[in-house]
């Protein structure tokens, strides 16, 4: 399925992802984790996850992502669940696989570096690290078991420093598939664009460390719609490759998502034409956003 994809990219065409997996499972009622967020729902409830899946393709979406962000092989580690991240990616990869199945529609796998996140915040728990060489076998377990069970792409996703992130990515291209590398960022205190809940990684670094690797697509997203312009002026000293946006909108209080102010779709659709004209060629959403944004974007830019 992703040789189609592969087409759009060659030739310059507009790509449709989906919007925020996560949230719009929240959104339909199913209980967040105050630890995984919304990794054990592919267990609990995976009609709700397959509905949000069915929902976006049928908006448009030429790209879902299952929902394997939330088993993230650091705070699973942390946990202890090791192996439940690996039975509950194969769930959530079969859920996504069977939304699509009869459909022109390429399954991705959501790679992130979540960490342990403090409660009613959106920061990261930074007393534990990992070294180097663990970090990196866990990675490389997670992303060799989303290749195992099918997936079409890997999605790293909230890519936002020069460890983890890297660790993560390499890990990723190594088994062969294609890669597509979405950073966040937001404002440090200085007003410059740092890693999202990375203070201390300048955006500078993240795009030219994670440029260095060579994906397939390097993505802004999970960034607010403000910020995406100028990160995306940033990342094009870096990487002359495809690009995309999936901004967020709302804000986090573990374990649930706040929809707070959010875009409305005729708003993400003028904000998405400006980002067109940066030479992005993908267009989603992230967290907040929904069938509703993916379907108006979808009229806007399919081909």
């Amino acid at each position: 399925m992703y040789k189609k994809i592969q087409k759009k990219l060659d030739k310059g065409q507009t790509i449709i992802l989906d919007g925020g997996t996560g949230t719009d499972i929240q959104r339909r009622g199913a209980p967040m984790s105050g630890e995984t967020w919304c990794a054990e729902v592919n267990l609990t409830h995976p009609d709700i996850v397959r509905a949000v899946h069915e929902d976006y393709i049928r908006a448009g979406a030429d790209i879902i992502t299952a929902n394997t962000f939330a088993t993230s092989a650091l705070s699973f580690n942390y946990y202890g669940r090791d192996n439940d991240l690996l039975k509950i990616d194969a769930a959530a990869v079969a859920i996504a696989r069977q939304s699509a199945a009869g459909k022109s529609v390429a399954v991705a796998g959501s790679v992130s570096t979540m960490r342990p996140v403090a409660s009613g915040t959106d920061r990261t728990l930074k007393e534990k690290e990992w070294p180097e060489a663990e970090a990196r076998a866990l990675f490389r377990r997670k992303v060799e078991n989303l290749a195992r069970t099918g997936v079409d792409l890997l999605m790293m996703e909230m890519m936002r420093d020069v460890d983890y992130s890297v660790y993560a990515t390499e890990a990723a291209v190594a088994t062969g598939l294609p890669v597509w590398v979405g950073i966040s960022v937001e404002r440090g205190e200085d007003g410059r664009l740092v890693g999202f809940g990375r203070e201390d990684q300048l955006f500078n670094d993240v795009a030219k460390r994670l440029s260095a690797t060579k994906p397939a697509v390097i993505n802004i997203m999970h960034t607010s719609p403000n910020d995406t312009d100028d990160a995306l002026q940033t990342l094009r000293k870096y990487w002359n490759g495809p690009t995309g946006t999936y901004p967020e909108s709302g804000y986090f209080k573990m374990p649930d998502w706040q929809f707070v102010d959010i875009i409305s779709p005729e708003e993400l659709v003028s904000k998405s034409r400006g980002w067109k004209s940066q030479g992005a060629t993908i267009f989603g959403g992230c967290c907040g956003i929904g069938p509703d944004h993916i379907a108006a974007i979808s009229k806007e830019f399919k081909q």
